[in-house]
């Protein structure tokens, strides 16, 4: 019988590892706590949660409550120990976190096709194998990762916001490129000296996230990635004659160049998300939402992601990756979690259920499952995987990367009520097709 190393018991490792053994196939599940600790760990338990107690919202006419339906009908560990676990928190899943890592460590300690090896792994081992190391992946088994993803591999996490196309104002905002060059690929939006001020000062006024110690090493030894706020307090025209200069651009309501321009490039082939071009940020969420809803255009935006600095380690996934979560060019490899940029608790899990599920059905000759794109885990991995994709940055979910619905629904709740039943709908149909397949 066949047997895989699954490197890592957070959370992707340990869905990889359960949908695996509950697949019939063996498991060692490599995990080096208690021997050794990330800068972000402490607990000796597997699955175990450092940013927030939260699994986002449960209505499943949410992204975050869509994905966890998606991950229960795919057989979950994660999902029901959360559950099980819950504490209050309005309309969110958020767990007590030690009650909940030793439910996951008992459950796996449990299937007697997991066998748990407490060492650090430094070498990507020879045959089948799921890596799922997270954000903070070890510096030695980072180095062998970076063997072979070559210049694919990711040490600092620098994000721009992104904002749905629905949200922006049109008849602010407008479609061009600099001095015409090229397609009309850039939207937009227009500053005079008056808004330019008033955006400035609340932007260099702001309040920062404050960094971890080891997001603080990280973000000194990377220059490239200065956050909007920081280079704004070089003086009053330091951005606008940066990411917001207005050059070669012509605004159509007054025929005139503009004060300052922010440009907002597509993030998708549908065009239904929209980066704000060279606005990587590390102010608090809310403070992004109040400042970056100054721009013109922008006033009412829905920000589908808040732009992030942080340590992050993760590949490239657009270039290395199957739909499979196999690498393309050594596929007897396969990664799961963050280190393939999705971003979140749930979904780090659910990348781990589908690259324990695909590697378990190619042991067993099976085809593989790859989901429907109107489904939340199978946008996320159309996203990951999609060549098309620039500039490639992690992303969670959100009702912005499903396709768009035939026809058009006005009232947000009905609309992403009409995403989940497509999703579900979508994915029992798919999975009762491929059921003996």
């Amino acid at each position: 019988m066949n047997t895989v190393k699954v490197i890592g018991a957070g959370l992707a490792g340990c869905e990889a590892a359960w949908q695996l053994a509950n697949n019939g196939i063996k498991v060692e599940l490599y995990e080096m706590k208690p021997e050794k600790y990330t800068p972000a760990h402490s607990y000796d338990g597997f699955a175990e949660l450092v940013c927030s107690n939260s699994l986002k919202a449960s209505r499943v006419d949410s992204a975050a409550g869509l994905l966890k339906e998606e991950m229960v009908r795919l057989g979950s560990l994660i999902v029901p120990c959360a559950k099980e676990t819950a504490v209050e928190a309005g309309g969110a899943l958020a767990v007590d976190r030690e009650l909940f890592s030793m439910l996951v460590t008992e459950k796996i300690n449990a299937h007697p096709l997991i066998s748990v090896k407490h060492e650090e792994v430094t070498e990507i081992p020879n045959g089948h194998v799921i890596i799922a190391t997270g954000p903070l992946t070890s510096d030695g088994l980072a180095k062998s990762i970076e063997k072979i993803c070559g210049s694919y591999l990711n040490f600092f996490d620098a994000a721009s916001p992104i904002v749905s196309f629905e949200s922006i104002d049109m008849s602010l905002a407008f479609f061009a490129s600099r001095y015409g060059k090229g397609d009309d690929d850039y939207i937009n939006c227009p500053m005079n000296k008056e808004e330019y001020l008033a955006f400035y000062n609340e932007l260099i006024n702001a309040e920062s996230a404050e960094l971890k110690d080891v997001d603080r090493e990280a973000f000194k030894v990377y220059e490239g990635c200065m956050p909007i706020e920081v280079l704004a307090k070089r003086g009053e025209d330091s951005i606008r004659f940066g990411p917001l200069k207005p050059v070669g651009l012509t605004d159509p309501r007054t025929g005139k160049r503009p004060y300052a321009v922010v440009q907002l490039r597509k993030e998708n082939r549908e065009g239904t998300m929209y980066n704000l071009v060279g606005f990587q940020t590390n102010l608090k969420f809310g403070e992004q939402k109040r400042v970056f809803s100054m721009i013109t255009g922008l006033e009412n935006a829905e920000f589908i992601r808040y732009g992030v600095m942080h340590r992050n380690s993760f590949i490239n996934s657009p270039k290395l990756l199957e739909k499979t979560y196999a690498m393309r060019e050594f596929p007897d490899i396969y990664f799961a979690g963050q280190i393939t940029g999705v971003e979140g608790y749930c979904e780090s899990a659910a990348s781990g259920i589908m690259a324990g599920l695909n590697l378990a059905r190619r042991l067993q000759g099976k085809a593989p499952l790859i989901l429907p794109r109107d489904t939340m885990i199978g946008a996320l991995t159309e996203y990951i995987t999609n060549e098309y994709v620039k500039d490639f940055q992690p992303m969670g979910s959100n009702m912005g990367i499903l396709p768009d619905l035939p026809e058009k629904i006005r009232d947000k709740k009905m609309k992403y009520m009409a995403y989940a039943d497509r999703a579900l709908n979508s994915l029992s149909e798919y999975l009762q097709s491929n059921r003996e397949s």
